[in-house]
C-alpha cells in the first residue's frame, strides 16, 4: 500500500506537541478517553460491514472479537471535522520538533536503546539516530501512542462516510491485524484516526512494514517496549529506498546573487556542479559528495537553505511534508550532537523573529499572564495570555502578538 499515511492525519504537528517523558516510555501520557453513545445507523452498519468482510477473509470469530466492546465515538467525527488549517512556519515547528527537551529525551533515548537500535541498524541499514528522531516526533519517544480503541474509531469514521471507502479499508486491515493475532481489541489503540503504537503506522502500513524484531511470534508496536515498532520504521524506510551512510541533507550557504531559480526539489545536480556554483556547507566548507542533491529554501529566500540527498524523499515516503523531513532530519542530526540551524529566519508576518515572540512571552509571564514556556512559539495558551493581558489593560482583545505589543510590556 502507498497511500501516505498523513492523508488522515494532521501530522507531526500533533504528535510533537506532547510533553517529553524525561527518558522513560513505561507511563505515556493519557488524554481523556472518547465515550462511545448509542446509534442505530452505526449499529446496521456494522451489521451490514461484517457480512462484506467475511467475504474478504475476516473470520465471525474475529469480528466478534473486535467489536464485542466497540462502538460509535462521536468525538472522532467532531475531531475529524474541526482539523485545524493553520500552518507552522519551519521556524515554529523546528522549535517544537528539535526543541531543547526533545533533544535531550532523543540522547536519552539512543543510550538506553542503544543495544537495540545498534541490531536494528545492523539489520535493517538505517541509522539509529534517524529511527530514533521519527520516534521522537510521532509518539514523543512513546509518551503519546494514543489511547483510543482503534476499531471503534475506524468503524465511527467508515460509517460516517466523508472518507468512508479509506477507512473501511483500514477498519479491514485492523482486523487482518487482529485475526493474525499480533494483539487484541483492548491493546489496539491509537489516534482517533487509527495512527497506532510508538511509531504511529496505520493498519495498511503496519501490514506492509511492521516486523517481529523480538521474536515473540507478534508484531507488537502497542507495548512500552519499543523495539517492534522502531525496527517497523526502520523496515519501512529500507524497503522505501534507503541509503545507508548517506544524510537526509544538510544546511548550505549559498553565494550572493545565487539564481534562487535553480532550488527545489525539481532540479537535481551533482555535488560538484553546486559547488561550482559557489554553494558551501554552512560552515564554509566543500559539501562531501553523497549523490545528486538539490537545493530546497522551506523559509523563502531570506531564510537558511539546505542541500537534500535521496534520502530526504524517502523519508517523505513515511510522510509528505517537507517540515517534517527536516524536523527528523535535524533531530537527528542534534541528538548526536548536530549544530543547530545556523542560517537567520525571517521575522513572521507581525514582524517578529523568533526572539521577540519568546521575550513576549517571558514577560508576558512575569505580569502574570501565563503561556505555558517561552519557545516563540505562537500557541493556544500565549493567544489566550495576550487576550487576558489586552483585556486588563483596555487594548482591543484580538489575542495577536505585534511588536506594538512587545515594546507596551517593555515600558
Amino acid at each position: 500500500m502507498r497511500v501516505n499515511r498523513r492523508t488522515v492525519l494532521l501530522g507531526a504537528s500533533a504528535s510533537i506537541l506532547g510533553a517529553c517523558t524525561g527518558g522513560t516510555v513505561t507511563a505515556p501520557v493519557s488524554e481523556p478517553a472518547l465515550r462511545s453513545v448509542p446509534n442505530a445507523g452505526y449499529d446496521e452498519w456494522v451489521v451490514s460491514f461484517k457480512t462484506g468482510a467475511v467475504a474478504k477473509g475476516i473470520s465471525q470469530s474475529t469480528l466478534d472479537r473486535a467489536f464485542r466492546s466497540a462502538g460509535y465515538l462521536p468525538g472522532v467525527i467532531e475531531r475529524d471535522r474541526n482539523q485545524a488549517e493553520f500552518t507552522r512556519t519551519l521556524e515554529d515547528y523546528l522549535a517544537i520538533a528539535a526543541s531543547d527537551e526533545r533533544i535531550a529525551t532523543g540522547k536519552q533515548m539512543l543510550s538506553r536503546y542503544g543495544s537495540t537500535l545498534s541490531k536494528i541498524e545492523a539489520n535493517y541499514r538505517v541509522e539509529a539516530r534517524v529511527v530514533t528522531a521519527i520516534w521522537g516526533l510521532e509518539s514523543n519517544y512513546g509518551a503519546r501512542r494514543g489511547n483510543i480503541q482503534v476499531v471503534s474509531a475506524l468503524s465511527t469514521l467508515a460509517y460516517d462516510g466523508r472518507r468512508g471507502a479509506f477507512f473501511e479499508s483500514q477498519l479491514l486491515a485492523a482486523l487482518k491485524i487482529l485475526q493474525n493475532g499480533d494483539t487484541t481489541p483492548a491493546q489496539m489503540t491509537g489516534s482517533w484516526a487509527g495512527a497506532m503504537g510508538h511509531t504511529q503506522f496505520i493498519p495498511t502500513s503496519y501490514l506492509a512494514y511492521a516486523v517481529d524484531f523480538t521474536g515473540d511470534g507478534r508484531r507488537d508496536i502497542w507495548s512500552d517496549d519499543p523495539t517492534d515498532a522502531l525496527a517497523s520504521a526502520a523496515a519501512y524506510l529500507k524497503r522505501s529506498g534507503w541509503t545507508y551512510g548517506q544524510p537526509w541533507g544538510l544546511e548550505v550557504r549559498l553565494p550572493a546573487g545565487f539564481n534562487t531559480g535553480l532550488a527545489g526539489r525539481g532540479t537535481s545536480r551533482s555535488t560538484a556542479s553546486w559547488a561550482s556554483l559557489g554553494v558551501r556547507d554552512a560552515r564554509g566548507n566543500t559539501v562531501p559528495d553523497h549523490g545528486p542533491a538539490s537545493i530546497i529554501l522551506p523559509a523563502g529566500d531570506s531564510g537558511p537553505a539546505f542541500m537534500t540527498f535521496r534520502n530526504f524523499t524517502v523519508i517523505t515516503r513515511y510522510n509528505n511534508s517537507e517540515k517534517y523531513v527536516i524536523g527528523v532530519g535535524h533531530l537527528s542530526d542534534r541528538i548526536v550532537g548536530g549544530a543547530p540551524i545556523m542560517g537567520s529566519f525571517p521575522p513572521d508576518a507581525q514582524g517578529m523573529t523568533l526572539d521577540d515572540r519568546k521575550e513576549l512571552q517571558e514577560r508576558l509571564t512575569r505580569a502574570g499572564y501565563d503561556t505555558g514556556g517561552a519557545d516563540g512559539v505562537i500557541g493556544s495558551k500565549t493567544v489566550a495570555a495576550i487576550r487576558g493581558y489586552q483585556g486588563t489593560n483596555g487594548l482591543p482583545v484580538d489575542g495577536q502578538p505585534s511588536l506594538d505589543l512587545l515594546k507596551l510590556l517593555r515600558s
